[in-house]
């Protein structure tokens, strides 16, 4: 059956990363807790890079003023 075009794997959250045998419960705390952690490795850039924070934060004001009326 070669004219027949390639079929793409089922997607199952094991093949995106979730652990084998995970709950619905322990997928949502999981995925809950992705923000928590982004936010706190942002913070933590920040302090220690305080230069490149302060230009973050005024390259994002400038373009938060491109868009006001």
């Amino acid at each position: 059956m070669p004219d027949e075009p390639p079929t793409r794997p089922e997607r199952t959250d094991r093949a995106y990363g979730a652990p084998e045998g995970e709950t619905e419960s322990e997928r949502r705390r999981r995925r809950a807790r992705f923000p928590r952690e982004l936010a706190e490795a942002r913070a933590l850039r920040d302090r220690v890079r305080p230069r490149r924070a302060k230009a973050a934060r005024v390259r994002h004001a400038m373009r938060m003023r491109t868009f006001r009326w």
